[in-house]
Order: C-alpha cells, then structure tokens, then sequence
C-alpha cells in the first residue's frame, strides 16, 4: 500500500471513531433523560453526588439481574 491509501483509511478510521463516539454519547443522554423522566427527578436537586449516587444504585440493580437483562 502507498502512503496515499493509508492516509485514506486512516481518516476514514478517524471518521468512523467520531460517529462511534457521538453515537454513545447520543446513547448515553438519552438513558439519563429516560431515567429522569421516568423517577420523576427534579434537575434542580441533582447534584454531581447525587447523579453518581442514583448510578451506583442503577449499577447494583443491573447487575444483579441474569445476565445484566432486566
């Protein structure tokens, strides 16, 4: 391969690590929003500690469920 080939595919491998990327984070602020919505939380009281408290207790659940399904 000539140097113009790899140069190629490797922006194409940058392109596609950015869709990647956005499409987790998409992912994730959805699934915050799911569960804000759906617990009926207020923004206002969700602090940095509560965020990462109300995750571990998410986590624990999860994770103690067959196979990581609910």
């Amino acid at each position: 391969m000539n140097l113009s080939t790899l140069e190629k595919q490797e922006a194409k491998l940058k392109q596609l690590n950015q869709k990647i990327k956005a499409e987790k984070s998409k992912i994730e602020q959805n699934l915050g929003k799911q569960i804000i919505k759906t617990a009926n939380l207020d923004y206002t009281n969700l602090s940095n500690q509560k965020i990462k408290d109300l995750a571990q207790k998410i986590a624990t659940i999860l994770n103690h469920e067959p196979n990581n399904q609910l």
